[in-house]
């Protein structure tokens, strides 16, 4: 069976469902959940999660294998499964707490928009087979609602971070680039491939080494001096308050001027021989400008939501939403042709 892909607001894509079970059993008019005193209808949750399993089946199998979604991959105690359909639920929760909160942000779906989602539902009925309809559970009121929510998603989503202060002072974006070169100090792969643990001699002599490079590299330079030892020199950027980075690293390059060489500076795992190519980067501090923002506005979107959830019930039907299983396997094929978005869609949603 063939099914067009549904992304943002539809967009071009094919997929295939290996097997067909028992998804037209569902009662879709039954509740999987109630929020405040408003039905989240089982027809619109399968439709969600189903959406979702269709859009990763082929990325899953490819590395997991057929039985992915039966599996506890992340030793949490829940299978694939298990997360997304939670994963959809906490989703559909999120979505109509914000579509409760439109008018705070004067946040609306016109007419305009409603006939585009009409159109876009209605040319993904039309696009697939009854077959992989019936798979997803997918009719044409229940994809209009799904649309309409995300739609009120993003626009929510926008106004939302659009309150965020994007003022960020060159001091808190100030970011370094440097070089390095680093081996591990505790364990190297033997002739046959396998991990061993150095000896207290073979960590003494591997230190001597690593200051045999240290010395030439301030002479010479990092690479050429790595490059005798068939090291790698790799690069990196850090900002004063780096909490990616080793303490002793961040400090050994605090402690360095523009092109100097450290030199061995040891952490609890690796050794490693820094070198400061530039205090402050000019595109690499507009990069950390720019994830400061990023990470502002999105914990800012968080806390606005988190803070309104206090103010809502959300009841899950256990007992419905039990009967909702990947009976399913899909297969995408990406076609030439798109289906322009909605306006209001993010990119994020229309890939």
């Amino acid at each position: 069976m063939r099914v067009k892909k549904l992304t943002a607001l539809l967009t071009g894509g094919a997929m295939a469902a290996s097997v067909l079970t028992g998804c037209g059993g569902l009662n879709k008019d039954a509740d999987a959940a109630v929020f405040d005193e408003t039905k989240v209808s089982l027809g619109l949750a399968n439709f969600a999660v189903r959406l979702y399993q269709a859009g990763y089946d082929d990325y899953y199998r490819s590395i997991f294998g057929e039985e992915v979604w039966i599996s506890d991959l992340f030793g949490g105690g829940m299978t694939m499964e298990q997360e997304a359909k939670q994963s959809t639920l906490d989703g559909l929760k999120t979505m109509y707490i914000l579509r409760a909160h439109m008018d705070e942000y004067s946040v609306a779906v016109t007419e305009e928009d409603n006939e585009a989602i009409r159109e876009a539902a209605a040319a993904f009925i039309a696009d697939n087979g009854q077959d992989a309809l019936n798979a997803l559970g997918a009719e044409q009121e229940i994809v209009e609602e799904y649309l309409t929510l995300q739609t009120i998603q993003s626009r929510m989503q926008d106004a939302i971070m659009a309150e965020t202060d994007t003022s960020v002072s060159d001091e808190e974006a100030a970011t370094g680039t440097y070089s390095y070169v680093t081996v591990s100090r505790k364990t190297y792969t033997d002739e046959e491939g396998n991990s061993a643990e150095y000896t207290e001699e073979e960590q003494a002599a591997l230190k001597e080494t690593m200051e045999k490079v240290a010395e030439e590299a301030k002479a010479d330079s990092l690479e050429n001096a790595a490059a005798k030892q068939e090291y790698t020199v790799s690069s990196g950027t850090f900002t004063a308050e780096d909490e990616s980075l080793d303490e002793a690293v961040l400090a050994a390059l605090k402690g360095l001027g523009e092109g100097e060489v450290s030199g061995v500076t040891e952490t609890e795992e690796n050794y490693y021989i820094l070198r400061l190519d530039a205090e402050k980067d000019a595109d690499a501090t507009e990069e950390t400008r720019k994830s400061i923002i990023e990470e502002r506005r999105s914990e800012h979107y968080d806390e606005v939501v988190t803070g309104w959830e206090e103010g809502h019930t959300w009841t899950v039907n256990e007992k419905n939403w039990e009967k909702v299983e990947f009976d399913n396997l899909f297969t995408t094929t990406v076609e030439s042709t798109e289906t322009e978005p909605v306006e209001g869609m993010t990119e994020e949603q229309a890939d």
